[in-house]
């Protein structure tokens, strides 16, 4: 048996009693200032030794710089958003401005579209469209397959061309490439149809993570509401 009750019972406190009871005894540094002043640290980026109240002041160095960090990118975000929404204001009232002309409405969309979000590759689809207007483009025949496709889509996809029906309506890009990756819009409304779908917008590049199944899609929602606003016009009664 230990002849030293003391050290028996200082072996017997682990590094949780010794933290629990300072985080539980805030005076305690106040009482013992001269033991915080003594006490030191390895440098977290040396073999040098420094000072408790110095690791402290690095600690805290490195959680403002970490904060301003996320500072910038909230900005940034901010910034890039607050730029998207510009260029859908604009487009928005592209497609308004051409509301007037019917049949134009499609071509005014896509380029308009590719202008202002420099998108490469930009196409639509239609069924059901008014008979002066099954000859156009935009009204060609399109397989039950790409409407049963539109029809399960709850949101836009986006991801890698697997070799979509839909991507074939993408003519090449300016730089001569092919789709790889692809935002596909389903276009419909609550009071046309009973809410199925009766159109698909394409966007395509070929750049693989321009489009991506992490990307949200929020914004490609907006973009297929308004579109489905303006193109519904086009359908027969």
């Amino acid at each position: 048996m230990s002849s030293n009750p003391a050290a028996d019972a200082v072996q017997g406190i682990t590094e949780t009693d010794i933290a629990n009871y300072l985080a539980a005894t805030p005076g305690f540094f106040e009482r013992h200032a001269a033991l915080l002043a003594s006490v030191q640290l390895q440098h977290p980026h040396g073999a040098r030794a420094v000072s408790l109240q110095e690791r402290q002041a690095e600690m805290l160095r490195d959680k403002i710089k970490g904060l301003e960090l996320r500072i910038v990118d909230m900005i940034r975000n901010g910034q890039d958003n607050a730029a998207i929404a510009d260029r859908l204001h604009r487009w928005t009232l592209s497609v308004m401005r051409a509301a007037g002309t019917p049949a134009e409405l499609p071509e005014v969309l896509l380029a308009e579209l590719r202008h202002q979000f420099m998108i490469p590759q930009a196409s639509l689809r239609l069924w059901g469209v008014a008979a002066e207007h099954e000859a156009a483009e935009f009204g060609a025949a399109v397989s039950a397959d790409v409407k049963s496709f539109a029809s399960s889509l709850s949101q836009p996809y986006c991801g890698v061309n697997s070799g979509f029906e839909a991507a074939r309506w993408l003519g090449l890009s300016e730089s001569g490439g092919t789709a790889t990756s692809l935002a596909l819009i389903p276009l419909s409304l609550a009071k046309v149809n009973e809410g199925r779908p009766f159109g698909l917008l394409v966007l395509g590049s070929p750049d693989p993570t321009r489009y991506t199944a992490e990307m949200g899609t929020d914004f490609l929602t907006r973009v297929g509401e308004i579109a489905s606003a303006g193109l519904a016009g086009l359908l027969a009664a």
